[in-house]
């Protein structure tokens, strides 16, 4: 973990003009409680290592990724930085630890609020989508470059959607209010990449508690755009989704040797 002053953007050789830098924000402080108990989610081990790791590595693969600011648990920034410490990362990447807050809106409001100034975009990345593809994050990154102000990755629902009545009693048999045109709705992942300026501004903006920074773009009346996103990003939130997992980087060591 470096902490050599950061070099000035490059110039871009085939625009002439200068590349934006980019760092990604990793919300790490959640419990993960419908995991069951134990450590906090981020840190489960997944195929031997921290979940955290993987995600950590999925960022710092793209090339365009110079810095990565992990937001650890309030009272675990210590155990977060040994771990990362104590884990093979690539040389051209900078990482940094910083304490997060109670809630993810806050803890990403941490991150951002420790990059250094030269980063023009920003990425958001959930710790529990630990297998996102590099391609992917690229994806999202030159969307941004390209001049969307907030870009999610994003794919089609496979089963139908209903909208309910939720009951008051968790389990009982809920009305059915409406079914929602399913080819006009995405579900989102990770990274969210965003123009630093604009999320900088959302979050001193909104104040309404959401589940994903987009959305509070969204509520600056700005545009977010999907790019496609990848099967394998999905998100570790349940025990199955851990034996999914396991399998799937069984899978990735087996031919790609990842």
């Amino acid at each position: 973990m470096s902490d050599d002053p950061l070099p000035p953007p490059s110039p871009n050789p085939a625009s002439g003009r200068t590349t934006a830098r980019t760092a990604a924000v990793i919300p790490a402080a959640g419990r993960g409680v419908r995991l069951g108990p134990g450590a906090p989610k981020a840190l489960r081990a997944l195929g031997g290592t921290p979940m955290l790791i993987h995600a950590v590595r999925a960022m710092a693969a793209s090339r365009a990724v110079s810095l990565v600011v992990v937001v650890a648990p309030p009272d675990g920034a210590p155990e977060v930085k040994s771990l990362l410490d104590a884990h093979a990362l690539p040389d051209r990447t900078d990482f940094l630890v910083v304490p997060g807050g109670e809630s993810r809106q806050e803890s990403v409001k941490l991150g951002l609020d420790a990059l250094p100034p030269g980063y023009d975009i920003v990425l958001v990345h959930d710790a529990a989508r630990p297998l996102v593809p590099v391609d992917t994050v690229d994806a999202v990154i030159e969307a941004v470059r390209d001049g969307a102000p907030a870009v999610v990755p994003a794919l089609p629902l496979a089963d139908t959607v209903k909208q309910v009545e939720p009951a008051d009693v968790p389990g009982e048999p809920e009305p059915v209010v409406a079914t929602p045109d399913r080819s006009l709705l995405r579900a989102v992942q990770t990274p969210q990449g965003f123009d630093r300026a604009t999320l900088v501004r959302a979050h001193e903006t909104v104040e309404d508690d959401v589940t994903d920074d987009a959305s509070m773009v969204e509520q600056l009346g700005l545009t977010v755009v999907t790019v496609p996103g990848h099967e394998e990003a999905f998100k570790v939130t349940r025990p199955l989704d851990m034996v999914l997992a396991e399998a799937v980087l069984a899978r990735r060591r087996l031919n790609d040797g990842f």
